[in-house]
């Protein structure tokens, strides 16, 4: 039997992108159990209100809220300026924010969706990457989790500016690595695979039925399965680092390549 003790670290101060989606949400109420100061940027201030509020009562002066528009550098800045001082010691962060928007063939892709995907998924987190770790280098110590996706592995028809995007997080984290060697500074890439979230339907712009379509028949991870494999990474002994972990559902597998063949 695996000693419980093991998992022996306990971030005090965790900032989490995009907590208000399925991931996030799940992420948050691990780690405020934990009984970890959270700090949680997002653009709608209701929906991190509800969240805080969802998160316990006793809890509140726990958790800092504040507006951030995860695709514009001077929002990210501002944000950071407006941490309040006892929360300011971040230790943990985890870069949760991104998104697919389409599924079409690269040659009919709008590129206005391309953009944000960029924006989102690769700037932002950049960003925020690298104003976290002014805090870190001061300190010595601390750990990115960056949330990439199988995405960034295999491609797939239709994945495109995405998958690229997902890849750029992947190499951006292996980067950090060898950037950060000396510094006790860890850094993660967790790779899920199918997973049943709010994902599909944004990806689809509100198009219910052809979200469900994705998941239908099947058994995908969940956020919690997720949640699970952060936590694990981040509450392992400081002296271990995961590099990567590629996760997916039982029911998902690889797919051979893709032959033209003449008539």
């Amino acid at each position: 039997m695996a000693d419980s003790t093991y998992n022996s670290h306990k971030p005090k101060t965790v900032l989490i992108t995009g907590p208000t989606g399925d991931f996030g949400k799940a992420f948050c109420h691990h780690f405020a159990k934990m009984g970890c100061h959270l700090i949680l940027p997002g653009r709608d201030i209701d929906k991190l209100q509800a969240l805080q509020d969802s998160l316990g009562e006793t809890h509140k002066n726990r958790h800092h809220i504040g507006f951030c528009d995860i695709s514009d550098r001077e929002s990210i800045e501002l944000f950071f300026q407006d941490i309040p001082e006892k929360f300011q010691q971040i230790d943990l962060l985890i870069n949760n924010a991104g998104l697919a928007l389409g599924l079409d063939p690269a040659q009919d892709c709008n590129l206005d969706d391309w953009e944000t995907m960029i924006d989102v998924n690769n700037k932002g987190l950049v960003i925020v990457t690298r104003l976290t770790l002014e805090i870190m280098k001061m300190r010595k110590s601390g750990h990115i989790i960056n949330i990439g996706s199988t995405a960034g592995n295999y491609p797939y028809p239709g994945g495109n500016v995405y998958c690229a995007s997902k890849a750029f997080v992947k190499q951006f984290s292996l980067a950090l690595r060898a950037d950060l060697g000396g510094t006790n500074i860890r850094v993660t890439n967790i790779e899920p695979g199918m997973v049943e979230t709010q994902f599909s339907r944004v990806r689809f712009k509100g198009d219910k039925k052809r979200a469900e379509s994705v998941y239908a028949n099947t058994t995908p991870l969940t956020p919690e399965d997720v949640a699970q494999s952060v936590v694990w990474a981040a509450t392992l002994p400081t002296h271990f680092n995961v590099n990567r972990l590629e996760i997916m559902p039982t029911a998902q597998s690889f797919g051979p390549l893709s032959v033209e063949r003449h008539s």
